[in-house]
């Protein structure tokens, strides 16, 4: 897929600006940049040490295009592998455009998305789960997002990965040393060993497994709803917690009849808050088809905040909604609002004592923050993974079918199958966990993978 073109790209955001960096990678990277950059000193780039910085002018038509900076960074040491150029710039988009204009006349090409980070991976400068967690940490927007890249770029995944294949390796070579030797009736894998590796193994992939879901949803937001009867304060406490108007706020019941959406982030972790229709028994058509979405809502929630007033409810109405709302995966908020209000009904309040209730004002900023503390507490009991959390789909998938093939050679251990038989299982569970680091790989992935880049990385 890599071939020996030099290529160019603005790696800084396009538009206006006080300073772009355009990127060059590629065997000719400095050379051609050296007929086209002159120093203040005269210098030579070919002669100038790696990892420098050089102050000079770019020169087309015998005229000075522009005073930049150019770093140089020489093969192997750059982010490519490959000689690298970063050409700081004025950040007017006539001088960008006027520069790679330049060095594509020069016999530069236009890099393709994510070429340079390609080109890094296949170079060995890192791995494919490391490439993608650049793309991840570009794109993320909060500390919980960004501390997940983070953790994939430090490549402690990547290790941890490397010797469960290593050790799965040794065992399928004994295997097939075995079967070399089928007729001399020798084993040199040890059986009960590998059952132990194997058990350990399934472990391990299914405990990753289980952090996928903790991983998509710390990557991409954690999904809030905040729901309760008409007038239980749903909306106020939406704009209460958005410190915006952003949901109507009014006396009538079934106001709110279509879901309103919008996200915060708290302590670094984003949250997608929904506020929805009120839920009560209605003849309405229109709220009937509001209430059926809040409960759609409801069900793709990690979260629910279930807002009650205390005086305008029952406890048996409050336990029959959250028994249709029950679900493993989601956590429910008991959450009673109106604090500021007298409360006519303790009887209620004493029959919730059972439940860790949350109470507060939703028209009081300080009070709802009592409630941004346990949704941040909440989340660290979701996710109580302290190790490596699996976040990429494609890792998901990929640890789904090295399972599949683990436990296939766990039965066929314990019905003895014979060693040619679980070789193939072993190596399909080995298969599957390269897939991940890219140890195997084909141009159709990397081409999927490498399209969602921005084109300057």
């Amino acid at each position: 897929m890599i071939n020996q073109e030099t290529i160019i790209a603005l790696a800084t955001p396009t538009g206006l600006g006080a300073i772009s960096v355009i990127r060059i990678s590629g065997l000719n990277a400095i050379s051609i940049t050296e007929k086209l950059f002159k120093s203040k000193g005269n210098k030579k780039l070919s002669n100038q040490n790696s990892h420098t910085v050089h102050l000079g002018h770019l020169i087309k038509n015998n005229h000075e295009l522009d005073e930049v900076l150019v770093t140089i960074f020489k093969g192997p040491h750059s982010y490519t592998g490959e000689n690298t150029i970063e050409i700081s710039c004025h950040g007017s988009t006539y001088i960008q455009q006027e520069i790679i204009d330049l060095f594509i006349e020069n016999g530069i090409r236009v890099a393709n998305p994510g070429e340079f980070t390609l080109r890094a991976f296949i170079n060995g400068k890192m791995d494919l789960n490391q490439a993608e967690a650049v793309a991840d940490l570009i794109a993320s927007e909060n500390e919980g997002s960004h501390k997940l890249a983070m953790e994939q770029m430090k490549n402690g995944f990547s290790n941890d990965l490397k010797k469960l294949r290593a050790e799965l390796l040794h065992f399928s070579s004994m295997i097939e040393l075995e079967l070399d030797f089928s007729q001399e009736d020798v084993e040199f894998a040890e059986r009960s060993e590998f059952k132990k590796l194997t058990v350990r193994i399934q472990n391990e992939l299914e405990k990753l497994i289980d952090s996928f879901k903790s991983g998509n949803v710390l990557k991409n937001g954690i999904s809030v709803a905040i729901a309760g009867k008409p007038n239980a304060g749903k909306s106020s406490l939406l704009n209460t917690l958005l410190n915006e108007d952003k949901a109507i706020v009014s006396d009538i019941p079934g106001t709110t009849r279509d879901s309103i959406e919008d996200s915060l982030v708290i302590d670094g972790i984003n949250f997608r808050f929904t506020d929805t229709a009120g839920l009560r028994e209605t003849k309405d058509i229109i709220e009937s088809k509001g209430i059926e979405k809040t409960k759609e809502k409801i069900n793709n929630a990690r979260i629910l905040i279930y807002l009650f007033d205390s005086n305008d409810t029952t406890f048996s109405e409050i336990s029959s909604d959250l028994k249709s709302f029950k679900r493993k995966d989601l956590s429910v908020l008991l959450v009673r609002n109106k604090i500021d209000i007298k409360n006519t009904n303790q009887k209620l309040i004493t029959e919730l004592e059972k439940f860790e209730l949350i109470e507060i004002s939703a028209n009081n900023s300080e009070s709802v923050s009592l409630l941004k503390k346990r949704l941040v507490n909440e989340i660290n009991i979701l996710n109580p993974y302290t190790d490596t959390v699996i976040s990429n789909s494609r890792h998901y998938e990929a640890l789904m079918k090295a399972l599949k093939a683990i436990e296939e050679v766990n039965v066929g251990l314990k019905s003895d199958i014979s060693g040619d038989l679980l070789s193939v299982d072993i190596r399909k569970s080995i298969e599957h966990l390269a897939e991940i680091t890219g140890e195997i790989t084909n141009d159709d992935v990397l081409g999927n993978i490498f399209a969602n880049f921005c084109i300057g990385k």
